[in-house]
This record gives structure tokens, sequence and C-alpha cells, in this order.
């Protein structure tokens, strides 16, 4: 090709990009090293990062997964430590994650698709003993307030919150809306799932901070508190259905740019989610097992994500 006829082609390129042409390929940058994902501690995440590293290696890169804490891992993504987190809930970011955005160490790449619910929960049996429920106002009759005391919460109720790493707004709108209950971390999504069962079992009054999509919600008939009001319209002092957003390292896109188009264009749905999440914690299947069984059933979905990546 002479220069004069390079000159003309890249001018035809320059030209078809401003009227909307087809974006041409990513390069797949440095595929000998690995992109680190994050492994946090819940298992739709889990499922989530293990779908997104499947995709990836089907595009040629080598991945691994970083077990890391929820609030603590934002600052491992600022440093670079690791490369992506794809499942992370808005409302609950803590500190660190708005301190790093807006110096532009991490870069937010869009949703993940879930359709989700966060709020308080409670077995529905207890709308027998506390017939306010739905309404938060039953949190304010002593009758009620009493039969979710312990001992250790006394003369408050007693309010199951998120493990303590997770960060919660539950002890925030307590206080903002004086209801006499007293927030309790719990152990572990595990320890908040065996409490659920059991109240139900046993018909013992419970009160707790949950998320849906969640299996536990197929298998437990639960309700939805009404929430009080909001003392402003902030996370932490309002409840609202969070979004779930797909996080990178700054350095991602020039790393690995055709990576970065594929988590850019990484989706779950909520019903693929939950029936994973059921297979994995209820049927004792692996984490590996179930997701890689997605992926090679779901290939019309994940395909399109890479050519238009790489081709």
């Amino acid at each position: 090709m002479t220069k004069k006829s390079m000159n003309a082609a890249v001018s035809l390129l320059a030209l078809a990009a401003m009227a909307g042409g087809p974006a041409l390929a990513a390069e797949p940058g440095a595929v000998d090293e690995p992109i680190k994902l994050a492994m946090l501690e819940w298992t739709g995440a889990q499922i989530s990062a293990q779908i997104a590293g499947k995709v990836l290696e089907k595009a040629g890169y080598k991945v691994d997964y970083v077990t890391a804490g929820n609030y603590p891992h934002f600052q491992g993504l600022a440093d670079g430590d690791i490369a992506a987190s794809v499942e992370i809930w808005l409302n609950n970011v803590g500190d660190v994650y708005p301190k790093v955005l807006a110096e532009g160490k991490v870069e937010d790449i869009g949703s993940l698709g879930l359709t989700t619910k966060e709020g308080w929960l409670y077995p529905k049996f207890m709308e027998e003993l506390c017939p306010a429920l739905p309404s938060w106002e039953a949190l304010n009759d002593p009758e009620c307030v009493a039969l979710l005391a312990t001992p250790d919460t006394l003369p408050n109720g007693r309010f199951l919150d998120y493990p303590a790493d997770w960060g919660s707004r539950a002890a925030t709108i307590i206080l903002d809306n004086n209801l006499p209950l007293t927030a309790v971390p719990s152990g572990s999504e595990g320890a908040q799932l065996a409490e659920l069962r059991a109240a139900a079992a046993a018909k013992t009054p419970l009160v707790m901070m949950f998320w849906a999509p969640h299996f536990i919600l197929a298998e437990v008939e639960t309700g939805w508190i009404e929430m009080p009001p909001c003392k402003d319209q902030s996370n932490e002092h309002c409840i609202m259905p969070p979004d779930v957003n797909k996080v990178v390292w700054s350095g991602f896109a020039p790393k690995w740019p055709a990576a970065y188009e594929i988590l850019k264009a990484f989706q779950i749905t909520t019903e693929d989610q939950q029936k994973m999440m059921l297979a994995i914690d209820e049927k004792g299947q692996s984490l590996d097992l179930v997701t890689t069984e997605w992926v090679a059933a779901h290939e019309a979905i994940w395909r399109p994500w890479l050519d238009q990546a790489l081709n």
C-alpha cells in the first residue's frame, strides 16, 4: 500500500467512526499476566466472579481469584492488587470506595444486571404476633418489642444485622427513628440463614437485615417491612433498592483492552443467579461445577461479548 492510499484508508476509518460505524476490535493486551478478580464473601458475588473469570478464560486470558473482604478490597482495587470486582452493591461501599473513585484509582464500568431488593425482613408468622406488620410502626409496639428482646438487648428488641465487615445502615436508621431496637451483627451470611430457618421452624420472633436475590426467600415464607421515613436520601440514612455495578482498577483498560470490553458487556440475571445459589448453598454442588455448567449452557449469551471485543 502506498503512503497516499494508506492515508486515504485511515481517513475512511476515521469518517466511519464519526458516522457511527462498527467499532474496531480491542487488543487482547497482557494475556500472560493473570487478571485478578475479587472473590467476596457472599455466594452471589462468588458466582458472578467465577462466571466472569470463565468467560475471560474463553477469550484467552489467565484469571486468578483473590479472596477479599467487602470494604478492604476497595483499597486493593485502587492499588492494582485486584484488577476487577464484578458485584459491587453501591449501597454498601463504606468510605474507601467513594474516595478512590473520586481520585480516579478505580472505574465503575456499569450495571451487573441484577434486579435487587434490600431492607428489613421477618418470617411471615410474625404478622400473627405483631399485627401492625408489615408497617415499621409495629416495631414501636411494646408487646412486639418484648417478643424480640433477648437478655443482651433488654429492654430493646434484638435486630439481626449484617456481619460487621459488610457495613449496614440499620443501626443509623433505628437511631434516626428512635426505635426500641438494638442492632446485633451476625457472624456470617450462613449464621443469618441459620437464624431465619430456625425462627421460621420454631416460630421464634426475628427481624433482620437482608437482601434479594437470595435462594432462601424461595425456601422460607417471609415479609418485608415497609421502611420508616428516611432522615435524608443518603445511603447512611435510607435503604433503597441498591444498584449492583462492576468496578475495575484504573489501569485495567490499558493493560487488558479486550477484557475491559468483555467485562463492560458482562451481565447476569437475578433468576439465573438465584438458581445457581440454590444449587450451591442448598444442594451442595460446587461453585466451580455450577458456574462451568452455566457457561456451557449459555454460550449464546456470552459469545457476543467476546466477538464484539475481539473480532
